[in-house]
C-alpha cells in the first residue's frame, strides 16, 4: 500500500513506527558517548520510546478491532439486504468506470 491509500490512523501508526526506529538508531549511534547530561537524556529517551511502543501497540490493536467490527457490520448488512447491496455495488462500479474512462 502507498501512503496515499492508507487511512489517517494507519498512516499515523506507520509514521510512529518510523520515528521509533529512528530514535532507536540514534540511541545505538550515541551509545559510546559519555557524560551525565548524555546519560540522563539517553535514559529519558529510552523511557519515552518504551511508552511510545506501548501506545503504538494499543493503537494498532484498536485499529484492528474497529476494522473487524466494520467488516462484520458490512457482512451483516449485505446478508440482510442483498439486492440493495448489489445495486449499491453496481452504482459505485458505474461511477468509478465513468471516472476512469474520462482520463
Amino acid at each position: 500500500m502507498t501512503d496515499s491509500t492508507l487511512n489517517p490512523k494507519d498512516k499515523l501508526v506507520a509514521d510512529l513506527k518510523v520515528v521509533v526506529a529512528d530514535a532507536e538508531e540514534l540511541l545505538a549511534a550515541t551509545a559510546h558517548q559519555t557524560g551525565e547530561k548524555v546519560a540522563v537524556l539517553r535514559e529519558r529517551m529510552q523511557e519515552n520510546l518504551r511508552n511510545a511502543r506501548h501506545r503504538l501497540a494499543d493503537a494498532e490493536d484498536a485499529i484492528k478491532a474497529k476494522t473487524r467490527e466494520v467488516a462484520k457490520a458490512t457482512d451483516h448488512y449485505v446478508h440482510e439486504h442483498p439486492w440493495k447491496s448489489i445495486g449499491i455495488a453496481a452504482g459505485v462500479g458505474l461511477v468509478v468506470g465513468m471516472l476512469i474512462s474520462r482520463r
